[in-house]
């Protein structure tokens, strides 16, 4: 099942690394694309989510055909082992205690 999932989040990759290659992606799907990647390296799950969200709902049209392969990314990332699930774009890093 697992393998499955990951081909299938993989072919929506690629149609839309193929559609970015062929600047068929407008300037605020590219620059929400950019915002989202940030997120999601960052670990900032439900900000990703909300990016994910906002595309859906403002260009339904140009990202249907490989955005729920980036949904299903950020829920497999979200889920891995290890994976920090802080939520929040805004959250601090936690303060370094300084050794005497």
């Amino acid at each position: 099942f697992q393998k499955q999932v990951c081909n299938d989040i993989g072919r929506r990759l690629t149609v839309l690394e193929d559609a970015w290659a062929q600047g068929k992606l407008s300037a605020p799907v590219r620059k929400r694309m950019s915002l989202l990647e940030a997120e999601l390296q960052q670990q900032h799950w439900d900000a990703a989510d909300e990016i994910h969200r906002s595309l859906m709902v403002d260009h339904v049209n140009e990202v249907s055909q490989w955005m729920v392969g980036v949904k299903r990314l950020i829920a497999e990332t979200r889920a891995l082992p290890g994976a920090e699930t802080d939520g929040s774009a805004d959250a601090e890093p936690e303060p370094q205690q300084e050794e005497p």
